[in-house]
């Protein structure tokens, strides 16, 4: 059995682990408040751009933009993949990175050319560690403080690499935030960009109700080509703005667990600790008895 001394010097180690975790939830905690924000007061943008996008897409010819060409061939596919700059996230980058690994496994057994855009340390050392070829790589993005402007440099990058046939296609695996106990990785195929849906299509009934017309200058054709590079911009800045918001969620989740575990590894120690105690105590007892009884003798 460990001594007196050794048992109170885990007991305090562990309540000094346990106030940095407690501080870490309420850091954690304070900045979900704030992407949580970000993000909702973005979704409804997002959405009502997809929806008279969709409606646009419909007054347009067909084949209007290279966007929206698939390749006949597939023999390069490129994979975003948006995971944290820092751990103590539970399975958070974990799971992201096995589903992008997933993606990525399956196009090289197809024969395909695979390659990456890392947002975040974590995606970034596991592409270099197991050979995956890196073209672009933001650090210090998710999680923290960012712009449109950087959905903006990263997507005219590849679109920049779609259109001149560096990629076949572009999947992004992000987080999608479902709420504080939920957070999926999320596969999105970003290029070439998949059928637009209008208002009517998409099932909603307030849209069947009724639809605005559109007065549409110049022609839905050069609309188009101008709206469709922003759609990309727009989802890639919308899935940072999830995962950012899921890292947080997933942070404050796990520094919750380990402050509970810290709580009951206390109270563990606590009860040996008393255990040791009540056992010396006894042992001096033993020898003052015993020594009465012999000074008797």
């Amino acid at each position: 059995m460990a001594s007196l001394k050794e048992v109170l010097a885990k007991i305090n180690s562990v309540k000094k682990t346990k106030k940095i975790t407690r501080a870490m939830n309420m850091v954690a905690s304070s900045k979900l408040r704030g992407a949580q924000s970000a993000m909702e007061s973005f979704q409804p943008y997002a959405e009502k751009f997809a929806e008279v996008l969709g409606n646009i897409a419909d007054k347009a010819g067909e084949e209007t933009s290279p966007l929206l060409e698939s390749r006949e061939e597939v023999k390069k596919t490129h994979i975003v993949l948006m995971t944290s700059d820092r751990g103590l996230c539970g399975g958070f980058n974990t799971h992201l990175i096995e589903t992008a690994e997933e993606l990525a496994r399956e196009r090289q057994n197809q024969g395909q050319e695979v390659s990456f855009t890392n947002f975040g340390k974590k995606g970034r050392d596991w592409s270099r560690k197991n050979g995956f070829r890196r073209d672009n790589e933001y650090i210090g993005i998710v999680g923290a403080r960012f712009g449109f402007n950087v959905a903006s440099t990263a997507g005219q990058q590849l679109i920049d690499g779609f259109l001149n046939g560096t990629y076949d296609e572009i999947h992004m695996v992000y987080s999608r935030f479902l709420g504080m106990a939920s957070q999926v990785p999320t596969v999105k195929q970003l290029l070439p960009i998949p059928v637009l849906e209008s208002g009517e299509q998409s099932g909603k009934q307030e849209s069947q109700e009724y639809m605005a017309e559109h007065i549409i200058e110049p022609s839905p054709d050069e609309l188009l080509n101008e709206m469709l590079p922003r759609n990309i911009y727009i989802q890639l800045y919308n899935a940072l703005l999830e995962t950012s918001t899921s890292e947080h969620a997933a942070r404050m989740k796990a520094m919750d667990n380990a402050t509970k575990a810290c709580d009951d590894m206390i109270d563990s120690l606590t009860l040996t600790y008393n255990k040791a105690r009540q056992a010396a105590i006894t042992m001096e007892l033993m020898d003052i008895v015993g020594g009465a009884e012999a000074l008797k003798g």
